[in-house]
């Protein structure tokens, strides 16, 4: 799966998980804002990313994804390789 792939992919999820149009899904845009993360909708994240990419994100590396940008590299980075 290519970057652009995870990309049209990952905004599609949170389009629809989070009810949000995709055009306001800047790379370097504040994920929190954008998406009105609260802890709850943040459970939903996690769970979205392990669900769709077999990824983990632990409670440590939160933190580190503030941004859209941030949420891509870190999906791409951790998927499992084929």
């Amino acid at each position: 799966m290519t970057r652009n792939d995870i990309i049209k992919q990952v905004n599609s999820l949170l389009a629809e998980e989070f009810e949000t149009e995709e055009s306001l899904f800047e790379p370097n845009a504040l994920m929190k804002e954008v998406l009105e993360l609260d802890s709850i909708n943040l459970v939903d994240l996690v769970a979205l990313v392990k669900f769709t990419y077999k990824i983990v994100i632990p409670a440590a590396d939160l933190p580190k994804l503030q941004t859209f940008n941030d949420l891509y590299d870190y999906i791409e980075q951790h998927m499992p390789q084929e």
